[in-house]
């Protein structure tokens, strides 16, 4: 078998035909704690590690590594547009582009990754959405770019990857309150958990995030990071276990 095809990668028929993938970490060089497909090059995993199995999951979207296209990714709001691939990694959470020849990628270990395309249109996006970027709108900021390179966002698909699900994300009373403050009937995205604790369902706030922002078709493929462990890495699970790191997840989309 060789390394490509030892690959793993989550496709979705909304994003049909376009070429693209939500990666497992099946398939990969990376050792250790890292075992598997480790894109992450914030990661304390070896550098050439990472570049072996970047280049992998290029080959199998049948591109160069050179045209795999990650951000310096900060919890933000912000969207890159790109006309070609840029000469270092751009501080962002999200990407979009009308040129052919670009994958779109984002890195995530318990956050949403969100694939959006206009196939019509020949426009793509992909988002890095963790509660704080999703409660700040980087959802609907990839919209809003992907409509200025000529996409209609009742025609837009997105996406949401594997990411940590409600039963596995427990919270603090102070999160619960920051998003009462923003609209208090968010409180549906919450059910109690062990104490004063609560659940938060992320990828159920995404895509309400999503709808509520008209988009022509929404979904989230049900995977979750944190309890499949032989699948995904997982920030949330490393931290309860004490680890000094975890791997990145790639997740990517090209015309």
């Amino acid at each position: 078998m060789t390394p490509t095809a030892a690959l793993e990668i989550l496709t979705a028929d909304a994003l049909a035909p376009l070429r693209h993938g939500f990666f497992t970490r099946k398939g990969g060089a990376s050792s250790g704690i890292f075992a598997g497909l480790n894109c992450g090059p914030g990661s304390s995993d070896m550098a050439e590690m990472v570049e072996i199995n970047r280049a992998r999951a290029a080959e199998a979207l049948g591109l160069a590594p050179a045209a795999l296209v990650t951000l310096n990714q900060v919890h933000s709001a912000d969207v890159a547009v790109l006309e070609a691939a840029p000469p270092a990694r751009i501080r962002a959470d999200a990407l979009v582009t009308a040129t052919p020849g670009l994958a779109l990628a984002v890195l995530t270990a318990d956050c949403q990754p969100v694939l959006f395309a206009d196939a019509e249109a020949g426009v793509i996006g992909a988002a890095h959405a963790g509660w704080r970027g999703t409660l700040d709108g980087v959802l609907d900021a990839t919209l809003e770019a992907m409509e200025r390179l000529g996409a209609r966002r009742g025609r837009i698909a997105a996406v949401i990857g594997p990411c940590i699900s409600q039963a596995a994300y427990e919270v603090g009373p102070e999160f619960l309150d920051r998003f009462l403050a923003e609209d208090p009937g968010l409180s549906r995205f919450f059910i109690n958990g062990s104490g004063d604790r609560y659940r938060f369902d992320l990828p159920g706030y995404g895509l309400h995030r999503l709808r509520a922002a008209g988009v022509g078709h929404a979904e989230w493929t049900r995977h979750c990071t944190y309890g499949d462990e032989e699948r995904f890495y997982s920030y949330r699970r490393t931290t309860h276990r004490g680890e000094a790191d975890y791997g990145r997840l790639l997740s990517a989309i090209r015309l």
